[in-house]
């Protein structure tokens, strides 16, 4: 079972003990989550689609850590003119791991 879920308003296909990294979150560790936005479920190939969300369904996920992401360079260059900008950036994450999908 498996379900398409908007979390942070990115799209994430989730199942029951799976671990993954979203946009940090107003939660604290060790909480629990509900996320309401289910946009698809697949039960043993029963296939639920929403318009945009499934009636009833959810998702609970409880907040493993915060942390912050690989850093990402940003190089700016302009030829022959001399100009040169390096900036560096490193995204805020919350890790998160799936408990249950539920189906009502």
């Amino acid at each position: 079972m498996y379900a398409i879920v908007d979390i942070a308003g990115q799209q994430f296909k989730v199942e029951k003990g799976k671990k993954l990294y979203v946009n940090r979150l107003e939660a604290t560790e060790g909480s629990s989550l509900e996320f309401e936005k289910v946009l698809l479920i697949d039960n043993e190939g029963k296939v639920k689609v929403g318009a945009p969300t499934v009636k009833g369904a959810s998702v609970s996920a409880k907040v493993l850590s915060h942390l912050r992401g690989d850093t990402v360079i940003v190089f700016k260059k302009k030829r022959r003119k001399g100009y040169q900008k390096m900036n560096g950036h490193r995204q805020y994450l919350s890790q998160v791991e799936i408990e249950d999908i539920n189906l009502k």
